[in-house]
């Protein structure tokens, strides 16, 4: 049996991380034609990367797992650092001196983890590395690169502008993109179009059969409520939401809506009645709380696929997104079950919508599930998945 190694910042079951969770996903469903290892560090929190997992190795849902220690926690000054960086190249030519010190500051800091991978390049078939912006991937992927299968999970951001990336992204046997428009812009950036490529995104399943009249009656919610579901980040434009649902509840002092937050908390959530923010949740309170509620929201301007997304269409639940993000504007454009707002009165307008006209809003929900069903069903993106590696092999 050929042996493949995936390459990611974190893993585990408790990880709460877009490009973490679809790791899981992919290597779990691999170990039935492959030997798989995942390479990660020691860390859970992303935000300080500090070293949490205790054993050197494990195994979870038939995958062995291989953890090296973060030798070095996210700078304190990296906020600063990064800003500075950010400032800088407004003006002057990007430096790659300068990146250098800002991959090292970002993290995670585990060289023990490339020191592996550069001595191990023989006993793998195929790496597959896991996003771009982390030290794992920029250190590792030219170890290895003739093996390397890049899952880049790119967006429109300024990282990606980084000169060192212009390197990195010529370097991989091949690629592997979650939506179309990461595609295009990953191959205007770094004209890579020669180097083989397939879009496959995730598929999505709901492990439980989802109960949202058990999810209400457990968290005592009543009425009507949209729902968010991730890390409640600044990263993810959270505070950008709370201002336009709190303007929407002053607006429509009727309304009984509810914005319902599934997530670790890591930015301020305002005191507010309507706001119910339930931290970390199991996944079937999670699957529940989608399948309740009138819409899920995301309001992130920078999202490379988003499985909430996905997993709220699987369950005939309209999106609500941010426009300003290509790959999230595409899926309501594609699937006519969700809608986009630039600003606050379109996101008014889109709730207004959604509560005053039902047939509209039954289409929708029928068909959200049927993208889901035509375009993220996990036997036909598995196959197109191990045909590239046998390519590779």
């Amino acid at each position: 049996m050929k042996k493949i190694a995936l390459v990611n910042q974190r893993y585990g079951l408790e990880v709460n991380g877009g490009s973490e969770y679809y790791t899981r996903l992919i290597a779990e469903r691999l170990t039935s034609d492959y030997e798989v290892d995942v390479i990660t560090t020691k860390a859970l929190d992303y935000t300080t990367w500090a070293n949490h997992y205790e054993c050197d190795e494990e195994t979870i849902n038939g995958v062995h797992v291989l953890r090296f220690p973060v030798e070095r926690e996210r700078a304190a000054d990296f906020n600063e650092y990064n800003g500075e960086y950010l400032s800088y190249i407004q003006s002057h030519e990007r430096d790659i001196s300068k990146e250098e010190i800002w991959f090292g500051k970002q993290g995670p800091y585990c060289p023990k983890a490339i020191e592996y991978i550069r001595e191990s390049r023989d006993k793998y078939d195929v790496f597959i590395f896991v996003t771009y912006l982390y030290y794992l991937s920029v250190k590792g992927i030219p170890e290895v690169a003739d093996k390397a299968i890049f899952i880049p999970t790119a967006h429109e951001e300024p990282f990606i502008h980084f000169k060192t990336f212009e390197s990195i992204f010529k370097l991989p046997a091949a690629y592997v993109f979650l939506t179309d428009e990461e595609k295009s812009l990953v191959q205007k950036l770094f004209g890579c179009g020669d180097i083989p490529c397939g879009v496959m995104g995730t598929g999505v399943e709901v492990p439980c059969t989802p109960d949202p009249d058990a999810f209400r009656r457990k968290f005592k919610i009543s009425g009507d409520y949209i729902i968010y579901v991730g890390r409640i980040d600044e990263g993810k434009d959270c505070p950008t939401l709370f201002r336009y649902f709190t303007e929407y509840k002053k607006r429509r002092p009727e309304s009984g809506l509810k914005l319902v937050l599934m997530g670790k908390q890591v930015c301020e959530i305002p005191k507010h009645r309507d706001i119910i923010s339930l931290g970390f949740v199991s996944e079937e309170d999670k699957f529940s709380g989608i399948s309740g509620a009138k819409c899920l929201v995301l309001p992130s301007r920078f999202e490379s696929l988003s499985i909430s997304v996905l997993e709220a269409m699987t369950l005939s639940v309209p999106v609500i997104v941010n426009g300003v993000c290509d790959v999230l504007k595409g899926h309501c454009l594609k699937s006519n079950g969700g809608l986009y707002y630039m600003n606050y009165f379109e996101f008014e307008g889109i709730l207004d919508y959604i509560f005053s006209h039902d047939a509209e809003y039954k289409l929708m929900c029928g068909n959200a599930r049927a993208y889901i069903r035509e375009n993220y069903e996990w036997d036909v993106i598995m196959k197109r998945f191990r045909s590239i590696i046998n390519n590779i092999i």
